[in-house]
């Protein structure tokens, strides 16, 4: 329009422009939002008490342990929060019922990984023969044990033991702060056997003046070669003396 257009038709070019800078705001700010709204930041371990500890998987797993007196049974979840035995075992034939439940810590880590959970067989179980571990209540599903080929030494005490989960994953049972469980820093090869060495636990860290059984999963797949394999375990406040077979087959 020219400088001699009517002043109607100047003020409606203004209120024009004015419209359109405050849409083109808008859809900025829309933008803007747009990107807010991405992906959110991953919650930080032990931020929320109400972070679930145990989901129903049907992937579960089993080790002799404990020179065949136990198991530890294997689920996914938080890996802070490992579940507890509900109630009694039942053993039916070769068939061994275990229910979890939820752990009784009040913070769990929103991760999702493997965790084992002690189990101490009832009478009547024979680690020579295979076993089948039917697992309900905060976790659900089968393993298999195939029977121990020979009869494990005996265990002392507060002796540590290990067993394998499949054939890279072993469980390992040490006695210690219930509280305080030992975490791997590193696996190695230590001649014929594989060696475990444990994180040195953390200045502050608080731990309960209990003496119990601790489970520690632990990867050796690329360590372990074939045949039998020992640990060599070390760190962490763990005390063993001599190399532990690992029992059960692969």
């Amino acid at each position: 329009m020219g400088q001699n257009s009517p002043p109607e038709v100047l003020m409606s070019q203004h209120r024009l422009t004015l419209l359109g800078m405050i849409g083109a705001a808008l859809v900025a700010a829309g933008a803007l939002a747009g990107c807010a709204t991405g992906p959110s930041a991953p919650l930080m371990p032990g931020s929320s008490p109400d972070a679930t500890a145990s989901t129903p998987s049907a992937e579960v797993g089993a080790a002799w342990v404990d020179g065949g007196r136990s198991i530890a049974v294997v689920t996914n979840g938080s890996s802070s929060c490992p579940p507890v035995v509900s109630g009694q075992p039942n053993l039916a034939g070769a068939t061994l019922a275990v229910e979890l439940s939820e752990s009784a810590q009040q913070e769990c880590t929103r991760d999702m990984a493997p965790r084992a959970t002690l189990v101490a067989l009832p009478a009547g179980v024979d680690p020579g023969q295979n076993l089948a571990v039917t697992v309900t209540g905060v976790a659900q599903g089968e393993a298999r044990l195939a029977g121990l080929a020979a009869a494990p030494a005996a265990t002392g005490e507060f002796s540590p033991s290990a067993g394998w989960v499949n054939d890279s994953l072993v469980a390992i049972v040490t006695y210690g702060s219930s509280t305080c469980v030992p975490s791997v820093e590193a696996v190695t090869t230590a001649g014929s056997d594989v060696a475990v060495q444990f994180a040195t636990p953390p200045a502050d860290q608080i731990c309960t003046m209990d003496i119990a059984p601790r489970v520690t999963l632990a990867d050796i797949g690329r360590e372990a070669g074939s045949g039998a394999v020992s640990l060599v375990l070390s760190g962490g406040g763990v005390d063993a003396g001599s190399p532990i077979p690992v029992l059960g087959a692969r």
